[in-house]
């Protein structure tokens, strides 16, 4: 992108992100923006299950890897979620010609190839498009009301909390899975089972028993 391109992006990100903040749009356990890192998402999981190792209960970590999740993005569905989250007029336009009828080309040694449309996704090393992935998943805790789902960027964990854990397998770990599976199918987004797993931490004392 230009230069222009560029500064233009960071001052609607600037915006964006700023609004965001005001109304409290994004979701608490989003660990993929601005003050958010990896190390405070780990330290909150460690607490987490500590507190409930504490109450003799299991728990469940279930890493869900989306496949080519921000290439996937589709873009009615965002800017339809952009005008609920309150982002109208003037700058919902602004939003929708900045994601429709954008080209793109592959140079590879002085040859290129033919330019074609993107139809879907957030564009790539841009300074919106990480920001507008954040929105897209925005709501995929509401999926699973009785679960705690932490995301960062494209990658979701979900932690279920039981004493028993032929109930975990059972009843919670599967019905919560149906029920993200059909948030998926709504959101036009494929999930890659091959990365895709889980692992279980409780007592070992406890489990002989």
């Amino acid at each position: 992108m230009s230069v222009f391109d560029k500064i233009l992006e960071k001052l609607m990100c600037k915006r964006l992100y700023a609004f965001l903040q005001l109304h409290n749009v994004l979701y608490s356990y989003q660990f993929g923006f601005k003050k958010y890192s990896t190390t405070l998402a780990l330290i909150e999981v460690i607490d987490s299950v500590y507190q409930h190792l504490d109450n003799h209960e299991y728990t469940i970590g279930i890493y869900l890897d989306l496949q080519k999740a921000f290439d996937a993005v589709n873009h009615d569905i965002l800017l339809y979620k952009l005008s609920n989250f309150g982002i109208r007029e003037v700058v919902y336009q602004w939003f929708k010609n900045y994601l429709s009828d954008r080209k793109q080309f592959i140079s590879v040694a002085g040859v290129s190839s033919e330019i074609g449309s993107i139809s879907m996704g957030v564009p790539r090393s841009s300074v919106l498009g990480p920001l507008l992935f954040l929105l897209y998943v925005n709501d995929i805790h509401k999926a699973v009301l009785d679960a705690k789902v932490k995301l960062f960027a494209d990658d979701t964990n979900l932690f279920l909390y039981v004493k028993n854990l032929c109930t975990l397998f059972d009843r919670r770990a599967n019905t919560c899975l149906q029920h993200m599976y059909k948030w998926f199918i709504a959101n036009r987004l494929s999930l890659n089972v091959d990365k895709t797993c889980f692992c279980v931490i409780g007592n070992e004392r406890k489990k002989s028993s």
